[in-house]
């Protein structure tokens, strides 16, 4: 895989995460209310506002990455964004990690990791 790919998979990595985390912010304010008052509430707020971005720059910059690699191997790649937004809902916001779940980062990060090796 080129640098240039491998930079890109790495910004689609960070705007993903990013996006996934500021909607989370968006969608746990205590403070939001319940029904239309909640949606007005978190349109109001700027974290909905950067998860938006974060998934308008994530689309081009995805697009430029599986310009530059096959789609399988492209998708295959992508499937790490699980594995990162997984581990930062647990960190960010106290999430629970089940033995299930870290299974399942296990194989998702192992599975990610042939893929990259033999790319």
């Amino acid at each position: 895989m080129s640098t240039l790919a491998v930079i890109l998979w790495i910004l689609n990595v960070v705007l993903d995460t990013g996006g996934q985390l500021a909607f989370k912010a968006a969608a746990s304010d205590d403070r939001a209310g319940e029904g239309m008052a909640r949606w007005r509430y978190m349109f109001a707020r700027p974290w909905l506002w950067v998860g938006v971005g974060c998934y308008v720059f994530e689309f081009l910059v995805w697009i430029a990455f599986l310009s530059l690699v096959p789609l399988s191997e492209g998708v295959l790649l992508g499937s790490i964004n699980i594995v990162v937004i997984m581990l930062a809902g647990r960190w960010l916001f106290r999430e629970k990690l089940t033995p299930m779940r870290v299974t399942g980062i296990l194989l998702v990060a192992a599975g990610v990791a042939i893929v990259g090796v033999g790319g």
